[in-house]
């Protein structure tokens, strides 16, 4: 082999051509991260809607068979409303915000049972309202 062949098939990528093909690797790895984060984002609003749907719609059907709202959510559980008390996607914790109801004025020793689960999520969701406003 000649020496100006050897050389030639040494020869490798310019600096230059590195940093150009990093460079459109970094973009399409900035564009991916990004749609990536949006569309779990997007996951997770999706299942707390619909878990508090759910838990709402429980405590619903639980005051129209018992005749009161449960004193905890693990009550729900237990009599079967629920399998299991979801976690909340926003805060991945059992720390649900629940609402009691006001007091019958009739009745003033009567216990006070949920009506209401949210979030405790202060995040804002992508239609512009927090989290724990959400029903």
């Amino acid at each position: 082999m000649s020496l100006d062949r050897t050389k030639r098939l040494q020869r490798g990528f310019t600096l230059l051509e590195l940093l150009t093909v990093m460079t459109i690797l970094a973009m399409l790895a900035t564009v991916g991260i990004v749609g990536y984060r949006r569309h779990t984002k997007a996951a997770r609003e999706s299942v707390l809607k619909e878990d508090l749907y759910q838990i709402n719609h429980c405590l619903e059907q639980y005051r129209a068979d018992k005749g009161r709202y449960p004193s905890s959510l693990s009550e729900l559980q237990a009599k079967g409303y629920l399998r299991q008390i979801p976690k909340d996607p926003m805060t991945n914790a059992d720390d649900w915000v629940t609402e009691t109801e006001a007091p019958d004025p009739d009745n003033p020793d009567a216990e006070s049972g949920i009506f209401r689960v949210r979030s405790n999520s202060t995040e804002i969701g992508e239609n512009g309202i927090p989290y724990n406003e959400w029903q």
